[in-house]
């Protein structure tokens, strides 16, 4: 299927992977662009120097294009876009925060700029700074999320701006792919299908809460610090939802969630965890390959389109 998003980063299948934290590593980027997708590595928090490794990792499995998604909370963000740069890779997404300062450095180098917004405004604003798409992301994700919908967001971004929109935030199966290119969409973004894909280096306990995850099995905490977080419930943030009602300091929520991402993806604890999903975890029922999914994607949208 060919769209403004195949075409400007050179894949075969107009979907991206999220930039997962501890998830989203070269194993995972390598297999989703090898399988015609553009996998990406969530560089997060990691020290500028893992973030050159993994996309020399990426490198050695495939020579697909793919990307890096750059948090800019992160106090390392200014070392990890120069790195970016320097290597030339195909795309970056990003996060939290506003990339203008390095849109210039990074469009110099050859690279695609996709921002991921939340909002009309914000999407107007990477729009005129140059980015090359933006992808609007919905409440429905995994992670860190906006207050807007998918369904509401991407037809109005899609209006606003005459870049192409990447639709992200509850879509895991071919009708949720057709749902946002009806809305406008030229591509979607998908992180917790991803999650359990058998090149994910994700545990699997983790995997496990996914697969068997319901409808009603998503949580959002940090609502009250103004950076709220849709996880898979348990008693981790029960604790927080708790903490968070008697109006508890943020240094002590934060020593809650101190590496409890690690512990999930990592070590398998779904006690303690923060199990990060989108809340169409429900609709996610087995292990695949990467390429079993974008290929089922594919085939269903296809059909429906």
């Amino acid at each position: 299927m060919k769209t403004e998003i195949t075409e400007l980063l050179g894949i075969r299948h107009p979907i991206i992977q999220g930039g997962m934290a501890w998830v989203a590593e070269y194993h995972l980027a390598a297999a989703v662009s090898d399988a015609g997708g553009l996998g990406l590595i969530g560089a997060a928090s990691a020290p500028p120097e893992v973030v050159r490794e993994q996309i020399h990792k990426v490198r050695e499995l495939t020579d697909k294009p793919f990307g890096v998604n750059v948090m800019l909370m992160n106090p390392n963000a200014p070392e990890v876009a120069k790195i970016v740069a320097e290597e030339k890779i195909a795309a970056v997404t990003t996060g939290a925060g506003n990339p203008t300062a390095y849109i210039e450095m990074w469009k110099s180098a050859g690279i695609k700029v996709i921002p991921v917004v939340a909002s009309v405004a914000m999407a107007r604003m990477m729009e005129k700074a140059g980015a090359d798409a933006v992808v609007a992301e919905g409440t429905e994700s995994g992670g860190h999320i906006g207050s807007a919908t998918t369904m509401t967001l991407v037809p109005q971004v899609a209006d606003a701006v005459n870049i192409p929109v990447i639709a992200a935030g509850g879509i895991a199966d071919g009708r949720g792919f057709a749902a946002a290119m009806m809305l406008g969409a030229k591509a979607v973004q998908i992180g917790t299908r991803f999650i359990v894909a058998k090149e994910s280096i994700v545990h699997e306990n983790y995997k496990e809460r996914v697969i068997k995850a319901k409808d009603i099995d998503s949580e959002v905490t940090g609502r009250s610090t103004g950076h709220p977080i849709r996880v898979l419930r348990n008693k981790m943030t029960r604790e927080y939802l708790k903490m968070e009602a008697d109006g508890v300091s943020l240094e002590e929520l934060e020593v809650l969630t101190l590496g409890s991402l690690r512990k999930a993806v990592i070590e398998g604890d779904v006690v303690n965890g923060s199990l990060m999903a989108g809340q169409i975890a429900g609709l996610v029922k087995e292990e695949q390959s990467c390429k079993e999914i974008i290929e089922d994607i594919m085939r269903e949208a296809e059909k429906l389109l």
